[in-house]
């Protein structure tokens, strides 16, 4: 597959297309202050405005505001942490049972056909928020995509972000430990 483009957004990471090694570290994502996870969680309770699912003691679940189906949610630590292995026991159990739970709301709201995992560790991994860790979970169905997102690079979405809220919202367990 030929990818010309793809030198140019390489080469944006550093500046030299023939550099491909780390890129500097220093973003605004590195301090809490400019994280818009960690907004995300000093927001308050789960509400339709913020998006957020569920609270529990170390994690969030969050609505993707850039989803690539209706329903893509993410499970996010509270805490401020980029490395899988920088999670404590406590953020790395709650971390997989909201993501467990997520997938269950998933299925109950959606009755999707499958469903993606992922997590982009890095930004040369595609992590678009590099320092704060999260896990995606996002419903898939047989045909989900069309030519839209191969000529136009735009998905089609057929709920408001509110819509996906409330659904899922209603599926999820009162009081469940993520």
């Amino acid at each position: 597959m030929w990818a010309g483009w793809r030198s140019a957004y390489v080469a944006g990471a550093t500046g030299d297309p023939h550099d491909l090694g780390p890129t500097p570290v220093a973003k605004s994502t590195d301090d809490p202050d400019h994280c818009v996870f960690c907004r995300i969680a000093a927001s308050g309770p789960p509400s339709a405005s913020t998006g957020v699912l569920w609270v529990g003691r170390t994690v969030l679940v969050v609505l993707n505001a850039y989803p690539y189906a209706s329903g893509h949610l993410m499970a996010v630590p509270l805490r401020h942490v980029g490395a899988l292995g920088a999670l404590t026991d406590e953020e790395a159990t709650e971390l997989w049972s909201a993501t467990r739970t997520g997938v269950a709301a998933l299925e109950a709201a959606y009755r999707p056909e499958g469903v993606n995992l992922g997590a982009n560790l890095g930004e040369a991994a595609g992590a678009g928020i590099p320092r704060h860790l999260h896990l995606h979970a996002v419903p898939r169905w047989r045909g989900d995509t069309n030519f839209m997102t191969a000529v136009a690079d735009t998905r089609v979405l057929p709920e408001t972000l509110a819509s996906s809220w409330e659904r899922l919202s209603a599926v999820w367990p009162t009081g469940a430990a993520g």
